[in-house]
């Protein structure tokens, strides 16, 4: 796993290799950050499920302002600061290890691009974005990108929340589910 443009390009990536997590692949990524380009100057992120921060980190190479890590591991968390530490990316960073729905009620401005990519089979990720919406961790114009494995789950789930499902990919069993508010 490696950051694949910007001022960190190249750098190797620690992760963590377990049953519990999965990595959003390079094969998946590229194709991700192609689409959402133009969100990323200047953006304020959240990289939520963070795990070992490849997305946010990503994010920051490409030229996003702050990304916000959350992931309740310590491990994780462990691993992730290494990572940050890495790319140098440490000044534009916050990390917080907790459950998202503590990290969630901590946040107070609203976030430009969310990532959410939670562990596959945990029926969390409708719940996330529910408490997103509800606490305005949004920005006006702002994109939450969900990665899953349960598209049509997860799609039914979201038919009930005020927000829009503008784009979807399929890359193998993963899913992008690409989000922003009605209106």
């Amino acid at each position: 796993m490696r950051v694949i443009s910007g001022t960190a390009k190249g750098c190797r990536l620690n992760s963590i290799e377990d049953k519990t997590t999965r990595p959003t692949l390079d094969r998946v990524k590229e194709p991700l950050f192609s689409i959402i380009q133009a969100y990323l100057p200047e953006a304020n992120v959240l990289d939520l499920f963070a795990g070992s921060g490849a997305l946010g980190i990503e994010s920051l190479s490409r030229g996003s302002k702050h990304c916000t890590f959350c992931d309740k591991s310590p491990k994780s968390i462990q691993m992730l600061k290494e990572n940050v530490k890495k790319t140098k990316m440490e000044a534009k960073s916050t990390i917080i290890n907790k459950d998202y729905k503590k990290c969630l009620l901590k946040l107070e401005n609203p976030y430009d691009i969310i990532f959410i990519d939670p562990p596959y089979k945990k029926d969390i990720a409708v719940e996330a974005i529910k408490k997103i919406m509800e606490l305005k961790l949004l920005a006006k114009d702002g994109i939450i990108i969900l990665e899953t494995d349960e598209e049509e789950r997860e799609l039914k789930e979201l038919e009930k929340i005020e927000i829009e499902v503008y784009d979807r990919r399929k890359y193998g069993r993963v899913k992008l589910l690409f989000i922003r508010e009605r209106g």
